[in-house]
């Protein structure tokens, strides 16, 4: 089901139901900086045809997918996605939720925990934490705000590959051309597009984090300690250490670390050692 819904700001943003409406669970999907609602697509079905009964939720962020552009790039903050977050369970009357966030969405779950902490039952975050390693950093930010246009899905599939190669060293050619579709929107001419606004690359490519970011940021998953935490890390991810991740772990309490195999930055978390955790911990509280 589509949905539309307006943000504090007066943008017109796009959401995507899936599953029951009357279920007795609802999580709340966060893509990362450049992806949209399709890039949960392959969680929602794999756990749906399992029989999950769970509500999902997802999002296209401000300035990516369905959800209009932003003429002031300033925006383009996790705090301010959060904003719209809550304009969208508002606007859904929704009083609890699980979240789902991977890589930006992530953060922006941190951001909820300490605006909304009554509504939140608990937190996925897929490949992101206090930490940002240096190597993933400088990769995403010479990446995004490229060239956005390619001349067909082929070639939109092979600039996917030559970006995340790194990241799926198992994947085929049907495998790039689905993460192109998922990433990319077919224009009136029949190019093909990436679908996001570039100006989403302006705040990003000021992030320079130091020993005092990385305080603050270790203040705001501290934030996170009352829901329960399943934290997934790709083995081989650039951006969130095994280290790191299993910091977090032992900070947290209440946290369970799910690492999967020959896989980087970020799960689609369909895998299925990731699927094994994800339905049990999405429906834990269920009625």
């Amino acid at each position: 089901m589509d949905i539309y819904y307006r943000s504090g700001d007066g943008l017109k943003l796009y959401a995507k139901s899936y599953g029951p409406d009357d279920a007795p669970v609802t999580a709340l999907c966060m893509h990362g900086l450049t992806r949209n609602h399709k890039d949960f697509e392959p969680m929602i079905n794999a756990l749906l045809e399992s029989g999950t009964n769970v509500r999902f939720i997802a999002v296209d962020v401000r300035g990516r997918g369905l959800s209009e552009r932003d003429t002031n790039p300033v925006n383009y903050s996790p705090a301010i996605y959060a904003q719209d977050m809550i304009a969208l369970l508002d606007h859904l009357e929704i009083e609890k939720v699980k979240l789902v966030g991977t890589s930006m969405g992530g953060l922006m779950s941190m951001v909820l925990m300490t605006m909304i902490p009554h509504r939140i039952d608990g937190v996925v975050l897929n490949d992101i934490g206090p930490v940002l390693q240096k190597e993933g950093l400088d990769r995403i930010q010479n990446y995004v705000g490229g060239t956005l246009q390619k001349d067909s899905w082929e070639a939109a599939a092979k600039a996917v590959e030559d970006v995340q190669r790194s990241a799926f060293p198992d994947y085929t050619h049907e495998d790039w051309m689905a993460f192109a579709r998922r990433t990319y929107r077919e224009l009136d001419d029949g190019r093909v597009e990436l679908d996001y606004d570039p100006e989403i690359s302006r705040t990003v490519k000021e992030v320079r984090p130091n020993i005092f970011t990385n305080m603050a940021m270790w203040k705001l998953f501290k934030a996170m300690k009352p829901v329960p935490l399943l934290l997934v890390r790709g083995e081989i991810s650039d951006l969130l250490s095994d280290k790191n991740a299993r910091k977090m772990v032992r900070k947290h309490g209440n946290a369970e670390l799910v690492t999967v195999p020959r896989v980087g930055h970020t799960p689609l978390l369909d895998e299925p050692v990731v699927q094994g955790a994800l339905r049990p911990f999405l429906e834990q509280g269920a009625s």
